[in-house]
């Protein structure tokens, strides 16, 4: 999901108290507060030599305190969302959504929903890949796929 587009959804349902769903179908406790909006630019080389320019996303911080009383509302995201105005050079970066749940985590918002008085925020899992497959002598996928998977070379990818 695109910051524009969450930023017109909470907008659109200023009402609604966003819930921010993981992977696995459990939520973010709902007291849960954004504490950063931050721009992540990532520039990087892979394994095989090769340059990727500059991806650049929106990271929200997510904290969850002691204070379980506490609700965000969809209103005070967007003002949040706002003040990161500040930061960000645009409203067309991928978004994702730090957590720190035994260990820090990023998840990708995939969609949102209005469910009742909630505005239902679908995570993402993420995972990492092999950019440089063919130079690392990696043909398909290493873990599905026993040959390569036994192989010296490629048998630590699993």
């Amino acid at each position: 999901m695109k910051l524009v587009e969450l930023k017109s959804i909470l907008r659109s349902h200023s009402s609604s108290f966003p819930r921010f769903i993981l992977p696995d179908g459990d939520q973010i406790p709902a007291h849960f507060h954004i504490t950063e909006v931050g721009h992540i630019a990532k520039r990087f080389i892979d394994c095989g030599g090769t340059l990727h320019d500059t991806t650049d996303t929106c990271l929200l911080q997510t904290y969850v305190a002691d204070d379980v009383e506490h609700r965000l509302n969809a209103a005070t995201f967007a003002k949040i969302l706002q003040l990161g105005d500040q930061v960000l050079p645009h409203n067309d970066l991928d978004l994702e959504v730090e957590y720190d749940c035994c260990v820090v985590a990023q998840y990708p918002i995939a969609s949102a929903k209005v469910s009742g008085e909630y505005l239902d925020l679908h995570l993402a899992g993420k995972h990492t890949d092999c950019l440089a497959k063919e130079k690392c002598g990696i043909d398909g996928e290493c873990c599905g796929n026993k040959e390569i998977a036994e192989t010296t070379a490629t048998a630590s990818c699993c």
